[in-house]
């Protein structure tokens, strides 16, 4: 009696759709296919090494990609600050072809300007600098301050200058010099050839930006498309305002920093107003990290106006914060200035320069899509 309970226990049952018998796992036939497996340990292994060398591969071809990743992100966000302007030409009865060609058109011209004016500047002063850094160190042991330095911190201040002039006047530590130099100028080819990429992809990714747009929406259900597609305008204009507000200010921070420069007879007007303008794209320190640069680099020339033009950027960056920065801003995004702060430590630590430009836009899109999403969907559940 029984082994016959168990044999019906253990039987079948019959499929609803089929009346066929439903098949059932069997544990003994799964742990003995584990024990098989595990009685070819050569096998196991084989796989195994096989699937962390393709995981291997996979993570060096991602690695070796990265170059481009960040071509096609700046071209992007690119495209995407370039987009409001080509709306503005639309509003007055410009199609959108025609629009995309004037905006291009346009911004070829002001970088062809700025590359024609600053870079045989920038080059020549670099090359000056080089050749005068003896000479400034010279004037800078003759001045005032290097004599308060040296009654303040001992014979440590002349030995640091010393070594200084000892490592510019080795023949060996010039040929390095040089070496740097022409990779410095290797360096500055392939950035300029990185420039043209991005330039050429913003384009295309400006005259797409509708059909990517409607291609990102089908991914979608269709009873989500509705608000997917109301987040992507929202955050792509946000983007755009955000990027067209972050060359304004930077722009303005260059201009700064080129006529105080130029009126406080400090070398390097245009080298330091292109610094400036890099810098300062960085949001919320690139302000403060270059008016230490800029400083720093005033001091070795003249310490009354190193002093003058610290003041004066200062007073600067205090009317930028709280005069251009919110007119400029309003309209294009609001972020807590807590979470500024924390995503552009995230971004530039994991992303560097790329990283800490796109934060803010970042940050921004998760907050508008937490307001928007989840929030809501909180409020619903019951």
């Amino acid at each position: 009696m029984t082994s016959r309970r168990s044999t019906r226990a253990a039987a079948p049952k019959p499929s609803p759709a089929t009346g066929a018998p439903a098949s059932l796992p069997e544990p003994e036939d799964a742990g003995r296919r584990v024990l098989a497996n595990l009685n070819h340990p050569f096998v196991v292994g084989f796989f195994l090494t096989l699937g962390g060398l393709v995981a291997f591969a996979l993570g060096a071809a991602a690695s070796s990609l990265v170059t481009v990743w960040i071509y096609v992100a700046f071209a992007m966000f690119a495209a995407l600050g370039l987009d409001p302007l080509v709306h503005r030409l639309q509003d007055r009865g410009m199609a959108r072809a025609w629009a995309i060609t004037v905006v291009y058109f346009v911004f070829a011209l002001v970088l062809i300007a700025i590359i024609w004016l600053i870079v045989p500047t920038v080059v020549t002063q670099i090359a000056q600098f080089i050749r005068d850094l003896p000479g400034m160190v010279t004037a800078f042991q003759r001045s005032d301050l290097f004599a308060w330095l040296s009654a303040q911190f001992g014979d440590q201040v002349p030995d640091l200058l010393a070594e200084v002039q000892r490592f510019l006047t080795d023949p060996a530590n010039l040929a390095a010099i040089g070496g740097g130099v022409l990779s410095i100028g290797v360096t500055i080819g392939s950035s300029i050839s990185g420039i043209i990429i991005i330039i050429v992809l913003s384009l295309y990714f400006l005259a797409s930006l509708p059909q990517i747009k409607k291609a990102f929406y089908r991914l979608w259900p269709a009873r989500a498309r509705a608000i997917t597609a109301e987040l992507t305008e929202q955050i792509t204009s946000s983007v755009g305002g955000y990027l067209g507000g972050m060359v304004v200010l930077a722009f303005f921070n260059a201009l700064v920093a080129f006529l105080l420069y130029l009126f406080l007879n400090l070398p390097f007007p245009a080298l330091m107003a292109v610094v400036a303008f890099s810098i300062t794209l960085i949001p919320l320190v690139g302000s403060v990290v270059f008016w230490g640069i800029g400083s720093l680099v005033a001091l070795i020339s003249s310490p009354v106006g190193a002093l003058i033009f610290a003041i004066a950027y200062l007073v600067y960056m205090q009317l930028e914060a709280y005069v251009l920065t919110p007119k400029v801003m309003n309209k294009a995004i609001s972020v807590p200035g807590s979470l500024v702060v924390i995503g552009a430590l995230v971004g530039g630590t994991l992303m560097g320069l790329l990283g800490a430009l796109v934060a803010i836009p970042v940050t921004a899109s998760i907050l508008l899509i937490i307001q928007k999403v989840f929030i809501p969907r909180q409020d619903a559940a019951v």
